[in-house]
């Protein structure tokens, strides 16, 4: 029975659902993999570009599975689909915010998917922004090697096949409605 008239027979959530914290060490593992994932992900980036460049020949394709996937070696000063060629530095700029971001991000992140998804990126910016501060033609404006053509449409690299997946598992929790921070708790509900 209610014990007011007029009241409502079930309690009313006075506060907005939060995240549930996380415990420390939980979230050292989630920074571990964070980081860890984004080590792994330049190292392999730049390996493979120190490999395109000692092994291919600008010009000279290389069909791995007929034309749908080749070796092809160029060193772009633009983003994807050879755009921004003129405004490398820009890019460049894009690149420290795409960091700037994460690094906030990371300091929220509560969950596993979050944090792979936040590895891979800054993995895959940092790839990319190794080049456009070490490579020709100087710092912030440095060229970044590509080698992985796709269909004739696009050559990339690792670095931005990291940054695509990250992308799309981005939009996936977002969708989902995932919290970076992790599980919703409401207080005054079982958790389960």
């Amino acid at each position: 029975m209610q014990d007011q008239a007029g009241a409502p027979l079930t309690a009313a959530d006075p506060t907005p659902s939060t995240p549930a914290p996380v415990p420390t060490g939980g979230r050292r593992r989630l920074y571990a993999v964070l980081l860890g994932l984004a080590a792994a992900t330049l190292v392999l980036d730049q390996a493979t570009k120190a490999w395109a460049l000692a092994s291919l020949t600008p010009g000279e394709a290389v069909d791995l599975v007929g034309s749908a996937l080749r070796l092809n070696l160029i060193r772009n000063p633009g983003a994807a689909f050879s755009l921004g060629d003129g405004s490398t530095w820009i890019l460049t700029v894009i690149s420290v915010t795409i960091l700037v971001f994460v690094g906030a991000s990371a300091r929220k992140v509560g969950n596993l998917p979050w944090a792979v998804a936040l590895g891979l990126l800054l993995g895959g910016a940092l790839g990319n922004l190794v080049d456009r501060f070490l490579r020709a033609p100087g710092p912030g404006r440095g060229h970044v090697v590509d080698f992985i053509d796709y269909f004739g449409l696009f050559v990339g690299n690792v670095a931005d096949i990291a940054i695509v997946v990250a992308a799309g598992l981005i939009m996936v929790l977002t969708f989902r409605g995932t919290s970076l921070a992790g599980p919703v708790h409401r207080p005054g509900h079982a958790d389960g």
